[in-house]
């Protein structure tokens, strides 16, 4: 289903343009992960981060990739609040490790698309746009309280549930 995209009007031009005139890019040395190269010397390449795959040595990485590892938990949050889908995914996280699971599956859903009727002059359209547990879960992975658990975490492969799920690599306990 192709949709075209309306035109958008002079005069939407002019009042976006009136609006963001004084706006300007953010400075790079204050956006997170832009530590310079020079900063990084003193530390081992192991403790480099490099993404959101630094706990996985490359084959396991590849078979991942592939969709060739069986998850050996699955957790499904369709339909849950944040909130108990944030208990949900802590209870299961230290429940697997506990019982010596190493990869698991979290599946969050992929969201609907938001109507792009007003889409360029909606301000709020992405705080109303679905798929809030997909934007989440990946960030609840790296807080303080579950980041420790977490060796690796990633889309997960199509025969997984592609978009609408993430692999989970946990750390030996």
């Amino acid at each position: 289903m192709n949709r075209r995209r309306r035109e958008t009007s002079d005069e939407e031009r002019a009042l976006f343009q009136s609006t963001f005139h004084d706006a300007r890019p953010l400075d790079p040395t204050l956006m997170p992960d832009s530590t310079p190269a020079e900063a990084r010397v003193g530390t081992k390449p192991s403790q480099q981060k490099t993404g959101t795959h630094a706990g996985l040595d490359g084959r396991t990485a590849e078979r991942l990739r592939r969709g060739q590892l069986e998850p050996q938990g699955k957790l499904d949050l369709h339909g849950m609040t944040e909130a108990a889908a944030h208990r949900a995914l802590s209870h299961f996280l230290y429940a697997a490790q506990a019982r010596g699971a190493r990869l698991v599956l979290v599946v969050t859903g992929k969201g609907g698309k938001p109507t792009p009727e007003n889409a360029p002059f909606d301000m709020e359209l992405e705080r109303r746009a679905r798929g809030v547990l997909k934007t989440v879960v990946p960030r609840w992975l790296a807080e303080p309280d579950l980041a420790p658990l977490v060796a690796d975490s990633r889309a997960a492969h199509r025969r997984h549930g592609g978009a609408g799920a993430l692999y989970v690599y946990l750390r030996k306990r």
